[in-house]
């Protein structure tokens, strides 16, 4: 029995061996193919990032390209664009064109079906560009298809300094009814308003064209402001902000304009028009100047006087003469005044890089200059020509042509929303300007233009990860991701 026992004992140890003999073999092999699949396998990439592109060529059309990802460690490009959200700068009130008089005309003269398909591919965010920020006229601009008027013209030498005929009616024609089908697409959409002539009896031609402001008629051209404000609300339209002149500094007598100098304009906001928004409770903002980039004096002379300043929300600015760089200098002056690009349209991948730097000059906003044109230029009773807008009319069949330009700013007016953050973006090339911001839904999005005739790589930098692109030629694309997923 204790042999028995014994043969036992050694047969349990020799099945021991094998079995540990056999573990250790397993084990081997285990790690052996664990570090197989660590080897082997792909470095895990992070969220998704989407991206879109428009060229020149018309090719792509703000086309939804193959998604990328962000992956762990930094860029080795040679071209880096590296993106840090931490450091902020200016938010954006909104980007978008204008609903002055020719193109509320145009769009008027569309068939239903046809007005409600080019505002939502102008307004609605998914469907369209998303413009956010549109300018409306005070009175006519230089661009309309009605005969000019303010809203108190008189007869040759009268006056009305009570306003007693004081009225928007001719608005009612076309622009009022264009602009509350705009607000119905879109109710969010923020309207702010230009003068560019007031009625003639308060300018020193006494006519609509030309000439300059009569001071003695200040106290008349507050309660004109006033009024169009408050009619304008009675009709359901919010004017976020005005500039109480457009171009102060251009009055020739071919259109609508009227001549300020910058101490008149501060003296008019500081002595007339504040005061009469405060004792009629209106809340609509006041932007000074509303003209080129080559005259600081102008909006210094304002701001630099503390009782003029304190109604003024900031400076509106045009870009046909002098160089964005003035908009920061401003900005720095007046740390706490606003700074906003009114007006200039811009067309081309040159123009998307102009928009990326007036927008990296400090500009809280952007706004072409007409929308709709036809295929003839009209309507446009001058004296001003009329490149091709971003959407033209087929003044025979009513067809409407959407040109790269509408793309293009599709690439920035759908992605960069109200509220939105500049943030901090470096430009590595030349040949690719380019601008971030982050989004109040926690989205970053960085726009970038390829100028050249080449297609162009380069690597994206953020939160310590990368990923590696490439744009086509002489295109726009836009990126986006999640900031709270990667």
């Amino acid at each position: 029995m204790i042999k028995s026992l014994g043969r036992q004992s050694q047969m349990n140890q020799e099945r021991k061996s094998v079995i540990c003999r056999t573990c250790k073999h397993s084990y081997l092999i285990a790690t052996i193919l664990a570090l197989q699949c660590v080897l082997i396998q792909p470095v895990q990439a992070e969220s998704l990032v989407h991206w879109w592109v428009s060229s020149i060529d018309m090719s792509r059309r703000l086309s939804l390209q193959e998604p990328l990802s962000f992956v762990a460690g930094p860029a080795d490009a040679k071209v880096t664009i590296h993106v840090d959200a931490a450091r902020k700068f200016q938010s954006i009130l909104g980007l978008g064109s204008s609903l002055e008089h020719s193109t509320c005309y145009n769009i008027s003269r569309l068939p239903q079906v046809q007005q409600a398909k080019v505002i939502e591919s102008l307004f609605h965010a998914d469907k369209g560009i998303g413009m956010s920020l549109m300018r409306i006229c005070i009175g006519t601009p230089d661009f309309t298809a009605s005969k000019w008027y303010s809203y108190d013209d008189m007869p040759a030498g009268q006056t009305d300094p009570e306003l007693e005929h004081f009225s928007i009616d001719k608005d009612r024609q076309y622009v009022l009814p264009v602009i509350k089908l705009v607000l119905r697409e879109n109710p969010e959409l923020i309207l702010f308003a230009s003068a560019w002539s007031p009625p003639g009896w308060m300018k020193t031609n006494r006519e609509l064209c030309g000439g300059r402001i009569d001071p003695k008629q200040f106290p008349s051209l507050a309660r004109y402001f006033a009024r169009f404000i408050e009619a304008y609300a009675a009709e359901g339209i919010k004017i976020c902000a005005i500039t109480t002149q457009n171009e102060p500094g251009y009055y020739p007598n071919s259109y609508p304009t009227c001549g300020w100098t910058a101490k008149q304009q501060r003296d008019f906001i500081r002595n007339y028009l504040g005061p009469e928004f405060q004792a009629r409770s209106i809340s609509t903002k006041i932007w000074c100047y509303d003209h080129n980039f080559n005259n600081l004096q102008f909006p210094t002379t304002i701001l630099s006087d503390p009782e003029a300043s304190r109604y003024v929300d900031g400076t509106a600015f045009h870009h046909y003469e002098g160089k964005p760089s003035a908009m920061m200098k401003l900005s720095k002056q007046f740390s706490d005044k606003h700074v906003y690009f009114t007006e200039g349209s811009v067309f081309g991948v040159e123009g998307a890089a102009q928009i990326i730097e007036f927008l990296r000059n400090g500009a809280e906003s952007y706004n072409a200059w007409v929308t709709i044109i036809d295929d003839k230029g009209q309507p446009n009773p001058g004296p001003h020509d009329c490149s091709p807008t971003c959407i033209v009319l087929d003044s025979d069949n009513f067809a409407l042509d959407y040109r790269f330009d509408y793309y293009m700013y599709g690439q920035f007016m759908k992605f960069i929303r109200p509220g939105a953050v500049l943030v901090y973006s470096d430009e590595p090339s030349d040949s690719l300007a380019n601008c971030a911001v982050r989004n109040s839904d926690g989205s970053i999005v960085l726009v970038v233009v390829n100028r050249t005739v080449q297609s162009s790589r380069f690597d994206i930098e953020w939160n310590h990860k990368h990923l590696s692109t490439e744009i086509p030629s002489e295109s726009v694309a836009t990126y986006r991701w999640d900031v709270n997923s990667n």
